[in-house]
């Protein structure tokens, strides 16, 4: 039984602080991609408590959490021993700044662990509060680096249309999904510039997979061709795209880009920030996954298992040697952040990173991310689904009205909408994104767990499935 959450607000002056959480939300909070069509009518479900892979509302309502919160709470909810490292990092020293010279004992050895485990020379770390400011700082300081090496043009970035790279300003500029744009100010349009996703499901008609990579390859080279090589900075992509409907790129794709990228002097950006930290099964799955040592790694949410906001950008070791160089006697790297190398983010992650290790995380992942991925083709028997696909833990389940044509239902439909409320009223959080339903659970997830998701969405689908192909 969902929670009843208009008969929380009627009685809220009388209850306990969570239970008059519904109503504060409702008329204060601005909740990120919120849908005010129905917000003011609907509220916002209260999550209370969370232990493993459940989270509670409320109403005393417990959901298996298929998301992992969002991408990142990797090692589940509760775990205790983040949390107490975290509090006697705030006990012993909650924050100092990391400006100059000043640093802390979290922040320093974690840069170390991180670059143990990253590829190549990717071994000078700068720390961020997220994904957006991650990316951002990735992007200014390349433009820094060829500054730095009087290359002065060199400013343009090449992303990819359904990739995500973040909300601030220059990130959501990256960001090649449409809806995210509509209503909103488009900056930089003259830096950055979009190429095809790699989308192997919606791929050009009569096309085989390494035909579909040649064409996305040589796309590429024509576009940078067409803006000049002296132009491009640099190239961003996501190794598997995440909120652009968890797109696996074909065999070869990103190994035959990067090689493309070092033939035209422009560094590779790898957006790391679902797929670092275990979600493929790997620390990072740029060289393990996809055979190739980008230029830059983007990192966030898993890094901490989402217990603290922490980013972290990855830097090679050339383009530490150029960007370490002083501009000027007494020249400073003038970017940072009040919270670069927060104490007790950095602390949290170095705790995520024991607890990988101990439990042999990684190799769980390889072990159930496959299951996972064979249990979800399941759901092609229904007629509304129209493909699976996905990764390990990352998995998309795309809905179609003509699955022969592949054409989508209109977004008026709310059928990805529909497909998550059935689902939660079951006790399981899935995420509708567009025409796709994702799936990210916390990489501590049983077999026994993701037969529960597979087995809850085959109800739902037969649910909710007959009545959107009849509308």
């Amino acid at each position: 039984m969902a929670t009843d959450f208009a008969a929380i607000a009627d009685t809220a002056s009388n209850e306990r602080p969570e239970d008059r959480a519904w109503l504060a939300d409702k008329d204060h909070f601005i909740h990120p991609y919120t849908d005010f069509t129905t917000f003011q009518q609907e509220g916002s479900q209260v999550i209370r408590e969370a232990s493993g892979v459940t989270v509670t509302d409320t109403g005393g309502k417990a959901y298996l959490d298929a998301i992992a919160g969002l991408w990142c709470m990797n090692l589940g909810h509760g775990r205790t021993e983040i949390a107490d490292a975290m509090g006697e990092q705030a006990r012993k020293m909650a924050y100092f700044n990391t400006f100059g010279h000043s640093t802390n004992v979290p922040a320093s050895l974690l840069a170390a662990e991180v670059a143990k485990r990253a590829p190549g020379s990717l071994n000078h770390v700068f720390y961020s509060t997220g994904g957006s400011t991650a990316n951002d700082t990735a992007v200014r300081l390349i433009h820094y680096y060829f500054n730095r090496l009087g290359r002065h043009a060199k400013k343009k970035i090449i992303s990819r249309n359904d990739g995500y790279h973040g909300s601030t300003y220059f990130a959501s500029a990256l960001t090649g999904i449409h809806g995210v744009h509509l209503g909103f100010d488009r900056i930089s349009q003259d830096l950055v510039h979009h190429v095809s996703a790699a989308n192997l499901y919606r791929r050009p008609a009569g096309m085989d997979e390494a035909q579909f990579c040649d064409y996305l390859v040589d796309e590429l080279r024509q576009r940078i061709h067409q803006l000049g090589a002296e132009n491009v900075a640099a190239f961003i992509a996501e190794p598997v795209m995440g909120a652009g409907g968890v797109l696996v790129a074909p065999a070869g794709y990103h190994r035959r880009v990067a090689q493309l990228c070092r033939e035209n002097e422009i560094l590779y950006i790898a957006d790391e920030v679902v797929t670092g930290f275990g979600r493929l099964g790997h620390w990072f799955a740029s060289e393990d996954r996809f055979g190739h040592v980008p230029d830059v790694i983007v990192s966030a949410k898993g890094i901490s298992s989402g217990y603290c906001p922490l980013g972290a950008t990855l830097f090679s070791d050339a383009i530490h040697e150029v960007i370490a160089v002083p501009q000027a006697p007494g020249g400073v790297l003038s970017h940072g952040f009040t919270y670069s190398g927060h104490p007790v983010s950095c602390a949290a992650a170095l705790a995520t990173i024991d607890i990988i290790e101990r439990e042999n995380i990684l190799s769980h992942v390889r072990e159930v991310g496959p299951y996972m991925q064979t249990r979800l083709k399941e759901l092609l028997r229904h007629e509304v689904v129209g493909d699976v696909r996905g990764d390990h833990l990352m998995a998309g389940i795309e809905l179609v009205k003509d699955r022969e044509r592949r054409i989508n239902f209109a977004p008026d439909s709310g059928a990805t909408h529909k497909v998550f409320v059935a689902a939660r009223q079951r006790g399981v959080i899935v995420r509708p994104v567009g025409n796709v339903i994702v799936l990210s659970p916390p990489l501590v997830i049983s077999k026994a767990e993701i037969d529960i998701i597979v087995d809850t969405l085959h109800e739902t689908m037969s649910e909710v499935g007959p009545a959107l192909m009849a509308s």
